[in-house]
């Protein structure tokens, strides 16, 4: 069953990869840097104040958003990378000749889960808990920029198409997760100031 899985990723992301085109290189690439969504977090920041009940929960909030950030991307490297130790398609010796790579680097050997998906979604999940109720659209902003940040990786050659799944889905859970431990922080932990 594994093995049909595999085969079935392999084939999967050979073709998605396969998708290419030269005005789409630079863009991918920016897209997978990590200080190329620096404007959007901004964004996002300034969300966050517009919605906000003053500096304590801001603060809160943005305590939150680091201590994602670190258990989904530490999640990511500890819990499964380093557990499963699935190669990079980019890694992969056979592959090698049919991947479409213009970004040029493979990135570390392990690539079961991609982290760039679940940090991007445990971001956008928990955005979306987060200020759904004041920005009825936010899910139309926060899913597409983990979705692109997402294919990104496929489309640059350096992650299967289930690493990417299987990350975005971890990334979802995570940020639920946090969303939970921040509203019972709030109610129960400090109700007057946050």
């Amino acid at each position: 069953m594994l093995q049909l899985l595999n085969q079935f990723d392999t084939q999967l992301f050979l073709f998605l990869n396969g998708l290419h085109a030269p005005f789409l290189d630079p863009l991918m690439v920016f897209v997978s840097g990590k200080l190329s969504w620096i404007p959007l977090y901004l964004f996002f920041l300034y969300l966050i104040f517009k919605s906000s009940n003053g500096r304590s929960q801001i603060i809160l909030i943005l305590l939150f958003v680091a201590l994602l950030i670190s258990v989904s991307d530490q999640v990511s490297v500890q819990a499964f990378k380093k557990v499963f130790e699935r190669p990079r398609p980019c890694h992969e010796v056979d592959l090698q000749p049919y991947i479409y790579m213009p970004g040029g680097e493979c990135g570390g050997a392990f690539g079961f889960i991609s982290s760039h998906a679940a940090n991007s979604f445990a971001i956008a999940g928990f955005l979306f808990l987060l200020l759904r109720k004041h920005f009825r659209w936010i899910g139309y902003v926060v899913f597409p920029y983990g979705i692109i940040v997402s294919y990104s990786r496929i489309y640059l050659g350096v992650h299967y198409p289930g690493d990417v799944m299987i990350g975005a889905m971890v990334g979802l859970l995570i940020g639920w997760l946090i969303f939970l431990l921040f509203q019972f922080m709030q109610k129960h932990v400090c109700p007057q100031q946050c």
